[in-house]
């Protein structure tokens, strides 16, 4: 059965770490795919149990509300709200103007804003307050309009720390779990993640806070990567195609398609907006070798912050040049300039770009700043080459591995094929946007589903 908690929200807001990840919800874990953990499969509880907490939880979003009383601070030109539970919102005269919610401010069928900003008073006053029969909110402005506010509406809303922490992570998941090389990817069964939506959900929120899961029992023929983009929404066409057949060729036009070890590289960093998720399903297995490798390339990245800040401040601050050039798809010459690690406004590491194929031999630095470059470079592949830090799983035919290109860096052991057993992947691409217009259109309609 799916764990509802984890299904309708995923785990609770925090950010996690630790040295052995277990299955969450109605996925189980799994070293090597082609063995099945579900009996093994703890609750939501122990999985918490064996991370340790590094930051204070989130609260999760209010589901009711009532109101105890409601004012003007007309010096402040703010409304108080208190809530039953005794707490207090304070809300800006200027945005409850910018986001009345009447049908002459907001496009209801669209949930858009009509209310042009030219239109609006910056420095507006406020007439009266009050909570109205319909148990909401009610504003009138000094030119007599009418604002009406629902009280959850309000409350999510609110512009506490806390209250804004807990709707950027219901948004965004932004919490992530961090893994060695004692991780248990966690897997779902394919058929269930295209026709249950609860199994998606939890699929994707997997996706999002590890940054990898298995999908077994896919057919094994080409096209089931296509199949499972459209329970999300569309493949990334790139220079490769749609997707794209990951097999030895001659003149290869990419490294992947030769037998040889590929050492850890995210995909694509040739691209300034490099895919976010990637999909590989296997058609046909090697006869010997082509072993799978994953490391946590955000987790990596911590580790270097602390063994080496100077290393990690190098890395996040000088942009590297990358190329790729060939004919597939169509013909191709794309080039970027990108850091290897990108950090967010808030110091936080948002996206790896290191793949040395493709590292070209164009080094846009000042001669000072090279052996730096190469040095904290080396640091950064010693940390995720080590032992300890890389995850290797060896695919079957059906097995589909879906990971976060953003995070991830993955690579594969040489192999040796025989004629009449090629190994044969199929891979596609999809952006991080349209993964998590899913996400959010899978909870609301999970919850829905809860409710009834």
């Amino acid at each position: 059965m799916f764990l509802c908690r984890l299904a309708r929200y995923g785990l609770p807001g925090r950010v996690l770490r630790g040295t052995a990840a277990r299955p969450l919800g109605s996925l189980s874990g799994c070293r090597r795919p082609g063995l099945s953990l579900a009996q093994k499969s703890p609750g939501l509880a122990s999985v918490q149990s064996c991370w340790h907490q590094t930051m204070m939880a989130a609260p999760l979003p209010v589901t009711s509300c009532r109101v105890l009383a409601v004012k003007a601070r007309h010096e402040e030109r703010l409304v108080e709200v208190v809530w039953e539970d005794g707490s207090t919102s304070l809300y800006p005269y200027t945005w409850l103007r910018d986001n009345c919610q009447c049908l002459n401010c907001t496009l209801q069928s669209a949930q858009a804003r009509s209310l042009l900003f030219s239109q609006l008073d910056i420095h507006t006053g406020l007439h009266t307050v009050q909570v109205n029969d319909n148990n909401q909110v009610s504003i009138v402005w000094p030119d007599q309009h009418v604002s009406d506010f629902e009280l959850q509406w309000l409350r999510k809303r609110c512009f506490s720390a806390a209250s804004r922490q807990a709707m950027q992570e219901e948004l965004f998941v932004n919490e992530r779990i961090y893994w060695d090389s004692k991780l248990r990817i966690p897997s779902a069964n394919f058929e269930e993640v295209l026709n249950d939506n609860k199994a998606a959900l939890a699929w994707l929120l997997a996706l999002k806070r590890i940054g990898i899961v298995y999908l077994r029992g896919a057919p094994s023929e080409e096209g089931q990567v296509a199949r499972l983009s459209k329970r999300i929404g569309y493949l990334r066409l790139t220079f490769y195609g749609p997707t794209w057949q990951v097999q030895d060729k001659a003149m290869a036009v990419n490294v992947a398609y030769t037998s040889g070890d590929l050492s850890l590289h995210t995909d694509y960093p040739a691209l300034h907006y490099t895919p976010g998720v990637q999909f590989l399903h296997c058609v046909e297995q090697a006869q010997q070798g082509g072993e799978s490798e994953v490391v946590d390339g955000f987790h990596m990245a911590e580790l270097l912050r602390r063994e080496d800040p100077q290393a990690f401040h190098t890395l996040s601050s000088l942009r590297v040049d990358f190329d790729d050039m060939g004919k597939d798809y169509c013909d191709f010459m794309v080039h970027s300039k990108n850091h290897i690690i990108d950090v967010d406004c808030e110091g936080q590491v948002s996206r790896i770009n290191f793949n040395n194929a493709t590292r070209n031999s164009v080094l846009d630095l000042p001669l000072h700043q090279v052996q730096e470059f190469y040095r904290a470079l080396k640091a950064y592949v010693d940390i995720l080459n080590r032992p300890k830090n890389v995850v290797t799983y060896r695919m079957e035919p059906g097995d589909i591995v879906t990971f976060d290109n953003w995070r991830l860096l993955h690579g594969r052991k040489s192999y040796i094929s025989s004629p009449n057993k090629r190994r044969h992947l199929e891979g596609a691409y999809l952006d991080w946007d349209e993964v998590m217009s899913r996400l959010r259109i899978l909870r609301k309609a999970v919850s829905e589903e809860d409710e009834r």
